[in-house]
């Protein structure tokens, strides 16, 4: 260091130049160079991969919007495609209804939108869900009164409209769309932001089943409900996605005639009767049971928990942790507990 000081002055002589002023200058830089070797090697952290089926940070909440799954209703289904989470639960006659949970979307056309069944408020209130329905049962009506839900009633409530063109009978004519419910909402003052967390924990890396001991494979799932309807899956390693069917007819949106698909599948047992004489059901959802998840072309036994009502349910593996989804779409195949599901390679 002494020998480059004394280099430097002595040019600076020779050239006849400012000798303090040059020495701060040389001095600066030395420290500067110095302090640069010293720092000690940081790495630039990568952000955080985001989930492409919720926004994590969002407290919005949803909007459970049930849907009409009479056969007559199938080929003019819409929107379904844009709900992150779609319960399917039977009903009156052994045919089911859905109910769809759509978060932050702006989906144009949802349908068509059928009456509500008490049941299904247990998973709306699990999901602090703003409940959209077009009619309700006896006891459904007085569930939503007591429990003092918040919901939007197509009977009373100009969030629909009906289309008239699709040939089919009038009480399968009903459509909404976010927009119209949202405005609805806002109008009446509920809730905007929610204090519930996701049912769901979800995963950005890909989970595969098949490393579980007790996995099963999954390449076609046959989920009964009733002698009149079942509901099914057939796995594309592709597209890593199931493809959905009602009764091998390919389930497909009315407006965009794709096929709906979904990512996850959580099949719940959960045992069901007759609770009046027409036939309308009741459901033991509070309480424990069996249950598969299925992702990624297997299935995995799981068991299930509900403590009241509003909580949430829990779904676990056997050893009891607690499942993490795959990025995407998830039905929960709520069936009677007295059928049973198969899997098939």
């Amino acid at each position: 260091m002494k020998k480059k000081i004394i280099l430097f002055i002595l040019i600076l002589l020779v050239l006849g130049v400012s000798i303090p002023l040059l020495y701060q200058t040389f001095m600066r830089k030395e420290k500067e160079q110095e302090e640069k070797t010293n720092q000690p090697n940081v790495k630039e952290e990568k952000p955080k991969p985001k989930l492409k089926i919720v926004n994590e940070d969002s407290k919005s909440r949803p909007y459970a919007i049930m849907i009409n799954n009479n056969q007559a209703a199938w080929k003019n289904h819409s929107g379904i495609n844009d709900a992150y989470l779609v319960y399917e639960i039977i009903t009156e006659g052994g045919i089911t209804r859905m109910m769809a949970l759509f978060k932050d979307k702006d989906t144009e056309r949802i349908g068509s939108v059928r009456s509500a069944r008490h049941y299904f408020l247990d998973y709306a209130l699990e999901n602090d869900a703003i409940y959209i329905h077009f009619g309700w049962s006896p006891k459904a009506q007085s569930d939503i009164s007591n429990l003092g839900i918040n919901n939007i009633n197509g009977i009373y409530d100009n969030s629909f409209w009906r289309d008239r063109t699709l040939g089919v009978a009038y009480e399968h004519t009903a459509f909404t769309s976010i927009a119209l419910v949202k405005a609805l909402a806002e109008k009446r003052n509920y809730t905007r932001d929610t204090n519930k967390e996701l049912l769901f924990n979800y995963s950005v890396e890909e989970l595969n089943n098949n490393l579980k001991e007790d996995a099963i494979i999954a390449n076609t799932v046959v989920i009964p409900y009733s002698k009149a309807h079942t509901t099914s899956y057939q796995y594309n390693a592709e597209t890593k996605r199931y493809m959905r069917y009602m009764n091998d007819w390919a389930h497909t949106d009315g407006i965009t005639k794709e096929q709906y698909s979904t990512k996850n599948i959580i099949i719940q047992k959960v045992e069901n009767y007759s609770m009046d004489s027409y036939g309308r059901q009741d459901l033991k959802t509070i309480g424990s049971g069996s249950g598969y998840f299925v992702t990624n072309g297997y299935a995995v036994p799981i068991s299930w928990s509900k403590e009241n009502r509003s909580s949430q349910t829990k779904y676990t593996y056997l050893d009891g942790t607690e499942i993490s989804l795959n990025d995407g779409n998830t039905f929960i195949q709520i069936e009677p507990i007295s059928m049973t599901p198969t899997f098939l390679e």
